[in-house]
């Protein structure tokens, strides 16, 4: 059985995966699109930096998240004196990081479910009469719906494994902003702590391929579905 510390663990490992993904699926979707369907100076790149955090160490992407947001950075100190917001060393912060580090596989994942869709398909709803945004809400977003689920899923699960640029922005503080690694990390220093942190770590493996196997059947599903509906 898990012990109370474990499953507070894991269910702020939940809440921060989940408002982390919420955060980044708007802007993922955006962001997703232009790289798909735009050209303009400068794509190169803002695609290295998007890419960015998947290449740097997390703890450098920690660091410039605690120099950008935290009390002394610009944005923390707008974000503080205007708004009472303060991220650093909350579990908001972790949703945060989580957020950041979990973009490049959203936007990866929708960028190519994107390019795959006819944009013939896109221009005859627009000669029908369909505007911009009807069009996006009934042709392409549909369309791509296999890949938004795949990145939903694989960005969720990138959030709830966060740990370097989780520890750095938003510390190891019990019951605040410590998730399930960085109390399998906790654990491991902790004498006698082996026994728990096998626990976890066993957890830890199941969720991931949760997530996996959850991520393939849900992108299945649409497929069909989708074939169904072009039948």
């Amino acid at each position: 059985m898990l012990s109370e510390a474990e499953t507070e663990a894991i269910l702020i490992s939940l809440r921060v995966a989940g408002v982390a993904v919420a955060w980044i699926l708007i802007p993922g979707i955006a962001v997703a699109w232009l790289m798909a369907r735009r050209e303009f100076r400068g794509k190169a790149l803002l695609d290295g930096l998007l890419h960015l955090p998947l290449v740097l160490p997390p703890v450098v992407v920690g660091y410039l998240l605690l120099l950008s947001l935290g009390s002394q950075g610009a944005m923390g100190a707008w974000l503080d004196e205007w708004w009472g917001i303060r991220l650093p060393f909350t579990w908001q912060g972790a949703a945060v990081a989580g957020g950041v580090m979990a973009f490049p596989l959203l936007v990866r994942a929708l960028r190519l479910s994107l390019e795959a869709v006819d944009p013939r398909l896109e221009a005859a709803a627009s000669t029908l009469g369909a505007g911009r945004w009807r069009v996006f809400a009934t042709i392409t977003l549909p369309l791509t719906l296999p890949g938004l689920l795949t990145g939903t899923v694989l960005a969720f699960a990138r959030a709830l494994s966060e740990f370097g640029a989780t520890i750095t922005f938003a510390s190891n503080i019990p019951g605040e902003t410590r998730t399930l690694p960085l109390a399998l990390y906790s654990l491991i220093q902790t004498p006698g702590g082996e026994a728990a942190a096998a626990r976890l770590c066993a957890l830890s493996v199941v969720i991931a391929m949760a997530s996996l196997v959850a991520s393939e059947w849900l992108a299945r599903r649409a497929r069909a579905r989708l074939r169904g509906r072009d039948a």
